[in-house]
């Protein structure tokens, strides 16, 4: 697709109608294109961490011709529009849970032999904490379930807030939060756990 800039500068159209528009009255053709432009390439950068950028560019094309032919289900009046493609991702995403897990495994095993595991995955396990035992975080991403770790990433690495999260898994916004609390205990404490393993003296 490409970019319209006389979208955007439509008579009537409004920031509350980019956030939340009506995707089954007017031009469909204008309105996708402009979900396109704004939604394609923070997208795939989300996607491209958990699975690698091949698999993104095919997921986002994906998620956009699902959007297209279930546009009817969309609600405009429930939550706005980057909730709902997110959510179409994530469910797509789940196809390819298992290569996501075993990079994960792969990272979390790799010890300091960086070299045999694919450098996106280990990009991966980076970018949840760049700073603390990026091993073990890959270990423990591996070990969340899927609702535990979509929710961390959605979070963490797209960015988006609890309402949106909340629209993208089919969950309340208090939900989100509860489990994101409980995720993150979980990370800490095996985090804390980890940093006292590694001072404790030799015996």
């Amino acid at each position: 697709m490409t970019i319209d800039s006389t979208v955007k500068d439509e008579p009537g159209v409004t920031a509350a109608d980019d956030e939340r528009p009506d995707l089954t009255r007017g031009d469909v053709k204008a309105v996708f294109t402009r979900l396109f432009d704004e939604h394609a390439g923070p997208l795939r950068g989300y996607l491209a961490g958990r699975v690698g950028a091949e698999a993104a560019d095919d997921l986002v094309a994906e998620t956009f011709l699902v959007a297209l032919r279930r546009r009817g289900s969309y609600d405009p009046e429930r939550a706005p529009i980057r909730g709902w493609l997110y959510g179409i991702a994530t469910n797509l995403l789940r196809n390819h849970v298992r290569h996501e897990i075993r990079g994960y495994r792969a990272t979390a095993r790799a010890r300091y032999e960086t070299g045999q595991v694919d450098p996106l995955d280990i990009r991966a396990a980076e970018r949840v904490d760049a700073e603390s035992g990026m091993r073990l975080i890959a270990g423990e991403l591996a070990a969340l379930s899927d609702d535990e770790r979509d929710v961390l990433l959605l979070t963490s690495w797209a960015g988006l807030g609890p309402a949106e999260v909340a629209a993208a898994v089919g969950v309340t916004a208090s939900t989100v939060r509860s489990r994101l609390h409980r995720v993150r205990q979980k990370l800490r404490a095996r985090l804390a756990q980890a940093h006292q393993n590694a001072e404790e003296p030799l015996r």
